[in-house]
């Protein structure tokens, strides 16, 4: 009998229903975020659900962002030229990790701390990219994979 194996960031916080609801409900209060508003003003109706499948992704669930959407050079050229500030990028954050508290997302805190992890660094590489309008990641770079305490992607030395 072997050890039963590690479930992956997507698994533990319940899979892509769970991230729609996430992300359908992120983007409702959005609306009412005077700094975030504006950024996403012009959102398609279909965009929260497109950044639940990402974040699939990276948590280690299906591969739906990239065969449907282009992958992670698709959602860099996303933030291309959008001039993001640290003041926006935060109140993002922190959007998303009251809307995960109020859905009951789980809050053990090695699974928060990953996901604080991935929020940060994600976000931030958001910004840089929002400063210019040459997309950096060439297509088919892969998709970065976030995990309990590690990485893997193109980030990596």
């Amino acid at each position: 009998m072997g050890e039963t194996p590690t479930p992956t960031l997507y698994d533990w916080l319940g899979g892509q229903a769970a991230l729609d609801r996430l992300t359908t409900r992120f983007y409702d209060r959005v609306k009412d975020d005077a700094l975030l508003a504006p950024v996403f003003a012009h959102m398609s109706a279909d965009h929260p659900h497109h950044v639940a499948l990402f974040l699939a992704e990276v948590l280690g669930g299906p591969t739906a962002y990239s065969d449907q959407h282009g992958g992670h050079a698709h959602m860099v050229s996303r933030h291309l030229s959008r001039h993001l500030s640290q003041e926006q990028r935060r109140a993002w954050v922190a959007l998303l990790l009251d809307t995960a508290d109020e859905l009951g997302i789980p809050d053990d805190p090695e699974f928060r701390s990953a996901i604080v992890g991935y929020l940060e660094w994600g976000s931030r590489l958001a910004v840089i990219n929002s400063a210019s309008d040459e997309n950096s990641v060439a297509p088919g770079t892969p998709m970065p994979k976030w995990g309990w305490g590690e990485v893997k992607g193109p980030y990596q030395g």
